[in-house]
């Protein structure tokens, strides 16, 4: 198709033609893309200064157009297109440089005008990875590096990714290997050029490559493979341990016996082990990006973050197939409407905890661990008293990734979690209510239900579920969800927990998880007694609960305790204060260094430690332990 972008301003486009009228327009070249098609080489190469360099060429037809560089970004569900790190543009026609201008209002838009006899241009820029974690995710290490086409590629404005077809290649460093959901075309000493795909498909297949890297099939039998391609910083952190690689094709079978149809022609887990890659995991149709700690493969007795693939995997049906209308939008330039979070993100965190334990990544108990502390959380989710879960699924837009300085108070992305706890309500209810013939496997089921073998985009509206809803199990569906989502103030949404036959209980020992999840962050959690998480080592404050023990005493982050009732700080210290202050009924004594002061703080708190767990509700049906229970 032709590419006819909207016009820019007239102010600036007058002396623009006057600059281009100057100059001779060059011949059009013989082997240039045919309008609606690019051309894009990206040379990843150079790890050392962790620069990607760009050379692109559009099929184009003469008058004014407007090159975008995409900022509403799938998955993100936020303008985070990362502009401050293009540089060097220079655009080309005709061995003619041509002037270009800066949208003043959308600065990721690049007006110019295209001269008389000119069907293509010419770009070369950079893409400047990170070089620090304050400058945005480290995607390049002297080990692996991650590509996300995105921040690699322009396009004309407004025109549908979709009808945009695109030519990849990518010169690799020495001696790599890449993987990718793009199907290759050829490859040699470095160069892989894919086949021709929509800038759509292409922005939906990121790409891995690395020194190390193994390739695991998970599933090749049913016509629609899945692999699991893990990069390492080192060699011996792809001897994948049998039990761990054996639940994750377990993963794969019961994603099949939940969705029963695969919208994907084969699917890509990229999954980087790296203490210098930045973490990460974002859906994609085809595919995934994942990256966790080290000893991901290696190490069983790890256990906390064994659902990222299992949640991503879910996103390949509940929101890449299926799909909020005010997310499905067709390019890169258009705003997104969150308004559905809590079902495209609430329910695949529903979904990635019971396949994780359907599968074996996690035990049930695991599973029941890791639920009582998102319970626990928003049991003590002040913030709800203000701020409604649907408010929630803004904050993509109002604070990408951004840590607010008061968590509970000011509520973040919780769509994810209080999401997850108003799905286990559903399934519960549906469970409850149909006496144990329907659940939300047959909501599941019928929602993402569909042609298989190929990727497509199924839209839908709050309506859409709550019809789906009705026909699982008639029950006021809409009246339910709307109550629990629009709705601020009363009680966490824990009804899905006693139906399901447990309860939120708090012991003065942590369970195994938050050990383990204490042990993977280097962290202290007194969330539930004094209101405070604090680095394990180092006594730093990484976060105060409002209205807690901790917020009364005046201490917030980052602020540093660097004594407990007058000895050295150190976690086992300050967990011996707690327990010994429910008996002695004195406060604890904090020395804490507030920037270059230091004051004595004391917190007046005698309720010895507490923990999150579940309790079975004795005499009730454990419908949980059947949520989490594989399927045969």
């Amino acid at each position: 198709m032709s590419i006819k972008p909207a016009p820019p301003s007239a102010s600036w486009l007058l002396s623009l033609l006057a600059i281009l009228l100057a100059g001779a327009a060059g011949a059009a070249r013989a082997d240039a893309p045919a309008k609606g098609t690019i051309r894009l080489a990206v040379d990843v190469s150079d790890v050392e200064r962790r620069i990607f360099r760009v050379r692109e060429e559009i099929g184009v037809e003469p008058g004014p157009l407007t090159l975008y560089y995409p900022k509403w970004i799938p998955g993100n569900h936020a303008p985070t297109g990362p502009l401050p790190l293009l540089a060097g543009l220079a655009i080309a026609a005709g061995g003619q440089r041509l002037a270009w201008k800066r949208d003043p209002l959308d600065m990721h838009a690049f007006h110019l005008v295209v001269p008389d006899g000119i069907s293509s241009l010419s770009l070369e820029f950079q893409f400047t990875s990170p070089l620090d974690r304050a400058q945005g995710r480290i995607v390049v290490t002297p080990q692996m590096l991650g590509l996300q086409w995105n921040t690699v590629v322009l396009y004309p404005r407004g025109v549908a990714a979709a009808a945009i077809v695109v030519e990849p290649s990518v010169t690799l460093p020495r001696d790599w290997s890449h993987a990718s959901a793009l199907e290759t075309a050829s490859s040699a000493a470095g160069e892989v050029a894919f086949r021709p795909v929509s800038l759509e498909t292409l922005v939906d297949s990121p790409l891995f490559a690395g020194r190390h890297v193994r390739h695991f099939d998970l599933d090749v039998s049913a016509g629609s493979p899945v692999r699991l391609h893990a990069f390492a910083d080192a060699p011996h952190l792809l001897e994948a341990d049998a039990g761990v690689l054996a639940a994750h094709r377990n993963l794969v079978v019961q994603a099949d016996r939940l969705f029963g149809v695969r919208h994907f022609e084969h699917y890509d887990f990229l999954l980087a082990l790296s203490e210098q890659f930045s973490n990460i995991g974002l859906e994609h149709h085809r595919s995934s990006e994942n990256a966790t700690y080290r000893d991901y493969l290696t190490a069983p007795r790890h256990f906390s973050g064994r659902d990222l693939l299992a949640h991503e995997y879910v996103h390949s049906w509940n929101g890449k197939h299926r799909r909020p209308v005010g997310l499905a939008t067709g390019n890169y330039d258009t705003p997104m409407q969150d308004d559905l979070l809590w079902l495209y993100e609430g329910q695949t965190e529903y979904w990635g905890c019971v396949l994780a334990a359907r599968s074996g990544l996690w035990t049930a108990e695991q599973a029941r661990d890791a639920l009582a502390d998102v319970a626990a959380q928003f049991a003590h989710r002040e913030g709800r008293a203000w701020r409604s879960l649907a408010d929630t699924t803004y904050q993509p837009v109002i604070a990408y990734q951004r840590a607010p300085p008061w968590p509970n108070w000011q509520r973040a992305t919780d769509y994810y979690s209080e999401g997850q706890l108003i799905w286990l309500d559903v399934d519960t209810r549906l469970r409850e209510s149909s006496r144990g013939r329907r659940s939300l496997d047959d909501f599941a089921r019928a929602f993402h239900a569909g042609q298989g073998g190929r990727a497509s985009v199924s839209t839908y509206r709050f309506e859409d579920v709550v019809d789906a809803l009705e026909r699982v199990q008639p029950g006021d569906w809409a009246g339910f969800l709307r109550a629990r989502i629009d709705a601020s103030g009363g009680d966490a949404p824990l009804d899905g927990l006693a139906r399901g036959g447990w309860k939120l209980v708090y012991a003065t020992e942590p369970t195994a998880w938050q050990r383990d999840v204490a042990q993977t962050r280097h962290e202290a959690d007194f969330s539930y007694s004094l209101g405070l998480v604090l680095g394990s080592g180092n006594g730093e404050i990484a976060a105060v609960l409002w209205d807690s023990p901790a917020f009364a005493a005046g201490l917030a982050s980052p602020m540093t305790v660097v004594a407990v009732d007058g000895g050295a700080y150190d976690a086992d210290a300050l967990a011996r204060a707690i327990t010994d202050a429910a008996a002695r009924k004195r406060p604890i004594e904090l020395l804490v260094r507030d920037f270059d002061r230091f004051r004595t703080v004391r917190i007046d708190y005698h309720g010895g430690l507490r923990y999150p767990r579940l309790e079975r509700i004795a005499g009730s049906p454990d419908r949980l332990g059947d949520i989490l229970a594989p399927r045969r």
